[in-house]
């Protein structure tokens, strides 16, 4: 995708409530240029977060979300609609994608569902255009990516938070588990420089990328998990992922301009 992309800039954000939560999400999804961000002939993979295999308002990605983005999608004819977790040290994606009704709402609509880390994935070594700022220090031996993400389009499905590393984590965090094996906890100490590198790996093989955010809780203190939440009603929806958690960041009472990534 070129980096004067449809969406450049701009960032939705709406007020919702329980009763219209999932059309909320369509409509928030038009504002935000979806159609003009996501090309309809490419498969879609929804890059579902998964914080915690316990379900806690705030920590992993909604079921409300994820059902009103695959609704909208759908409703505008897309039709090859993948689910994509990761895994992490410390969560078994299987039993939290049931316990976060994920699995539920992949089932309902008729996705995909796909398990990066599994065998049947082939990660293959990814070569960038240009130099990468640490990810080759991390990863001598090459950086390797799942090969189902590339050509494909791409929509982050993160949650307002604070993180202990990041100090907010969204749409650029989201990609860290998708992108990097489980060595990828090594890049905390670079953290920042590691999040540009992978959003550059994703504007070269992603022919569409998005994010839709949701606040309906948000979480903060030492995050991804241990988290006092707060009911706030917000949603956000862009293409730009840099300034998608510029607001997200602003929201939660942060310079966006201070954070390094």
């Amino acid at each position: 995708m070129s980096k004067d992309f449809p969406g450049r800039g701009k960032v939705a954000i709406l007020k919702t409530r329980p009763e219209t939560v999932l059309e909320d999400y369509a409509r928030l999804m038009e504002l935000a240029g979806f159609r003009e961000a996501l090309p309809q002939d490419k498969e879609t993979l929804l890059k579902i977060n998964i914080s915690w295999q316990t379900w806690y308002p705030a920590c992993s990605t909604a079921p409300w979300q994820l059902e009103g983005v695959v609704r909208a999608l759908q409703a505008a004819g897309y039709q090859d609609l993948i689910g994509a977790h990761n895994n992490t040290v410390v969560v078994d994606a299987y039993v939290g994608e049931r316990n976060n009704k994920h699995r539920y709402v992949v089932e309902k609509y008729g996705l995909r569902n796909a398990h990066l880390y599994e065998p049947q994935h082939k990660w293959v070594r990814y070569e960038p255009r240009q130099p990468f700022l640490v990810l080759d220090q991390i990863y001598p031996e090459g950086v390797h990516i799942p090969e189902i993400l590339i050509g494909r389009n791409i929509i982050h499905l993160p949650t307002v938070k604070t993180h202990v590393f990041t100090t907010i984590t969204g749409a650029m965090k989201n990609a860290f588990g998708g992108l990097l094996n489980s060595k990828r906890h090594w890049t905390h100490s670079v953290i920042h420089e590691t999040l540009v590198d992978l959003l550059m790996i994703q504007q070269e093989i992603h022919p569409g990328l998005f994010a839709v955010m949701d606040g309906t809780f948000a979480g903060d203190g030492p995050g991804p998990r241990a988290m006092r939440w707060h009911e706030k009603d917000v949603i956000l929806a862009s293409a730009d992922q840099v300034a998608i958690d510029a607001l997200s960041a602003q929201l939660q009472g942060f310079d966006p301009l201070s954070i390094p990534f």
